[in-house]
């Protein structure tokens, strides 16, 4: 209790000004950031190495490339945010993520597309989940497990909408032209609305425990381990994400189909981050950590060993994202959960950095080791055994604050 009593005696008043705009615009921009220059990447893939003539292992190199970018950026960009707030930050983002989009879409050569995807890396660390959890931590204090929730739903619908959107619109244009299309869409949505919706003042971080040493956090037990069960579980995660709609082409589907379970999966996405509140006022924070990454592992090895029909795998892509979207909020909370508030923006970057290089290996690697392992079949087997793997090293990652669960004033 003591981080929470923490936030809320940074106000002075027991209740943070929450700006109002804030919510909604992080909503609509989450959505967009990561439905056109995540999500839109797996659909153009097989459309983009039929007309180059580039191998799928390098395209998705060069996207693995801006993920870790991404994950190395995220450190100074999480002091930034813990200094100065998201506004700066998340405006400038958004507009490097477009001028990135144009690059790939006109890229001449591999050279050049690879270089498009360096400079979407740095976007993505500006613009995804990782600001805009600093900025909802900051503002909403006690409350944010509910404003983290209302954007995360909105956010697992990225995928949702725009790997159909993605799908249609390379049925009637080229690749390239199609990412020009979301370029636009992504400048207009996300540009504005974060220099317009991010303007509130940025409060003073709150005091941190009397127990905690922040100094020696980074190089504690527990965050070291946590550190390695976040990385193994994400590389499964993300692995998964871009090779399920290879694996059900494999097993039947039709490209359309595939990226449809795609797009139903963020939308189980949504589903479970409705009930991580739920889960969080029951469990303490090292069981649900354990319980989610071995539900990872399951579904996995349901994906692995589950022939069809292709209506069935569908399911399982959604049970799958349903997993997912809990361990988004898992992600977030991980520090505040154990070490509050005060530096949050810093120890998620360290944190949360060895798992994004890890996700950022994860396309590239995931489509090296296909091919060896005998099939994307296969692949899902080892991708599960990696996050059993990940649950065991999360079983003893305990500390002082994590032996009840979430309380009402946690929840909001």
């Amino acid at each position: 209790m003591q981080h929470i009593q923490a936030d809320t005696a940074a106000t002075g008043t027991g209740v943070r000004a929450r700006p109002r705009a804030v919510l909604p615009a992080l909503c609509a921009t989450q959505i967009t950031s990561w439905g056109i220059v995540y999500y839109a990447f797996p659909v153009l893939l097989p459309h983009l190495t039929a007309e180059t003539g580039w191998s799928t292992n390098a395209a998705t190199a060069a996207f693995s490339l801006a993920l870790l970018i991404s994950g190395l950026a995220g450190i100074p960009i999480g002091r930034i945010l813990d200094r100065r707030g998201p506004r700066a930050v998340m405006t400038v983002g958004s507009a490097v993520g477009v001028l990135a989009l144009l690059v790939v879409a006109t890229a001449p050569n591999l050279i050049v597309f690879t270089l498009g995807w360096l400079l979407a890396g740095t976007a993505m660390a500006a613009t995804f989940y990782p600001p805009a959890f600093a900025a909802l931590t900051r503002w909403w204090g006690p409350d944010r497990i509910r404003a983290l929730t209302i954007v995360t739903l909105a956010g697992g619908l990225a995928s949702t909408v725009f790997a159909p959107l993605t799908a249609l619109l390379a049925e009637h244009l080229s690749w390239r032209a199609t990412y020009a299309v979301l370029a636009v869409v992504l400048a207009v949505i996300t540009v504005p609305t974060h220099a317009l919706a991010l303007r509130a003042p940025w409060p003073p971080a709150p005091p941190p425990p009397p127990t905690v040493d922040r100094t020696r956090i980074p190089r504690s037990r527990p965050f070291l381990l946590l550190a390695a069960a976040f990385t193994l579980s994400s590389f499964a995660m993300y692995a998964v994400v871009i090779a399920l709609i290879p694996l059900l082409i494999e097993r039947g589907a039709t490209p359309t189909e595939a990226a449809w379970a795609l797009g139903l999966g963020g939308a189980g996405q949504t589903l479970g981050r409705t009930l991580y509140a739920s889960l969080a006022a029951r469990t303490s924070v090292t069981t649900r950590t354990v319980t989610l990454i071995t539900l990872g592992s399951a579904t996995t090895a349901a994906l692995a060993l589950v022939p069809g029909p292709v209506s069935f795998l569908v399911l399982l892509s959604i049970l799958a994202g349903v997993v997912r979207g809990n361990l988004t909020l898992l992600h977030a909370t991980a520090v505040t959960d154990r070490w509050g508030t005060t530096h949050y923006g810093r120890l998620s970057a360290l944190l949360g950095a060895p798992a994004h290089i890890a996700a950022a290996l994860a396309p590239w690697a995931g489509t090296a080791l296909a091919g060896p392992l005998g099939g994307y079949p296969h692949l899902f087997a080892t991708l599960a055994a990696l996050a059993l793997v990940a649950a065991l090293l999360a079983l003893m990652t305990r500390t002082g604050l994590d032996r009840r669960p979430l309380t009402k004033a946690d929840l909001g």
